[in-house]
């Protein structure tokens, strides 16, 4: 696949020495999905501001397509659609004048069929005559998307797109989300949900006090990353880890009913047969045996976490 949007050495500073990008190298291939996590003040929406050309960079290259986004805006920029945090809607225009106008910004020549075919793709050709006032949250928001699907472009930024949405339209716009890729966008979405990234992700990135800490296949990350925690339920409740199995790693918890061991999957040997004879010989009972996977969340939680524990 052909790379759409290529960062190299990206860089934002102020006056007053704050760095809100530190050096960022990103390269998305055409049609792929991107999500980019990280907490508040990270650098997400001030990365994507300036890609989109709203902020300006201190020092670094991007290109769009292939285009220059600084010697070359025009073309870069209107291969971009950005969908902002806030709901910005002029709340007495009609829905259908809403994306019409946006197309037109672009310069884009009247064209109703595609304006109607983005519509009926974010369900909202049924709308089109309503004030934008009318529309619930997730329309309005709805709305936003179509606006920046208006000039067709290539590559679509949605920055917190599901934000203040309930869990219904939250997997609505999931389906949406994957409508679009089907047909060849290419979409970066920023966003505080994890299992939002978990289930519509191909690749994640996370970003920290303005750096990139990583940026790989979703799966990969939670192969090279994840864990296996083994959960040993106790019959009856301990008050400390028994000393012959003090070698294990052992947690205790659950008010001393549960012993918890965490293990890598690629290990040639994960420890659990024998911690679990150990367990029998020191005279325990198992009332119960539960596994479960590391989630997108714990690895994330587990990176920013490092992460600050490294520049403190």
């Amino acid at each position: 696949m052909a790379v759409i949007l290529d960062i190299r050495d990206l860089r934002k500073s102020y006056s007053d020495g704050f760095e809100a990008l530190k050096g960022v190298d990103l390269q998305i291939e055409q049609g792929e999905i991107l999500a980019l996590l990280g907490p508040n003040g990270a650098g997400k929406t001030t990365l994507i501001s300036t890609v989109c050309g709203i902020t300006q960079a201190t020092s670094g290259q991007v290109s769009v397509g292939g285009h220059d986004i600084v010697t070359a805006f025009r073309a870069a920029r209107a291969m971009i659609g950005l969908v902002p945090q806030e709901i910005n809607l002029e709340p007495f225009e009609k829905v259908i004048n809403t994306v019409q106008f946006s197309r037109g910004l672009f310069g884009k020549p009247r064209d109703d069929a595609a304006i109607e075919r983005i519509l009926r793709q974010l369900s909202l050709w049924d709308k089109k005559d309503n004030q934008i006032r009318a529309l619930s949250g997730g329309m309005k928001r709805r709305v936003l998307i179509a606006k920046a699907l208006s000039h067709e472009p290539r590559l679509l930024f949605l920055d917190e797109p599901t934000a203040g949405v309930d869990v219904e339209l939250r997997k609505d716009m999931w389906e949406i989300v994957q409508g679009l890729k089907a047909d060849g966008v290419t979409i970066v979405l920023t966003t505080h949900y994890i299992e939002e990234a978990e289930a519509i992700a191909d690749r994640v990135g996370v970003i920290a006090k303005g750096e990139l800490l990583l940026v790989e296949e979703k799966a990969s990350l939670m192969a090279r990353m994840g864990q296996k925690q083994l959960d040993v339920q106790l019959s009856e409740p301990l008050e400390t880890v028994p000393e012959a199995l003090s070698k294990y790693d052992l947690t205790l918890c659950d008010a001393g009913c549960t012993l918890t061991y965490a293990y890598d999957t690629r290990a040639e040997r994960t420890g659990i047969t024998k911690l679990l004879q150990d367990v029998s010989a020191a005279g325990l009972v198992l009332r119960d045996v539960v596994t479960r996977q590391s989630s997108l969340e714990d690895i994330f939680v587990g990176l920013v976490h490092d992460d600050k524990g490294d520049t403190a």
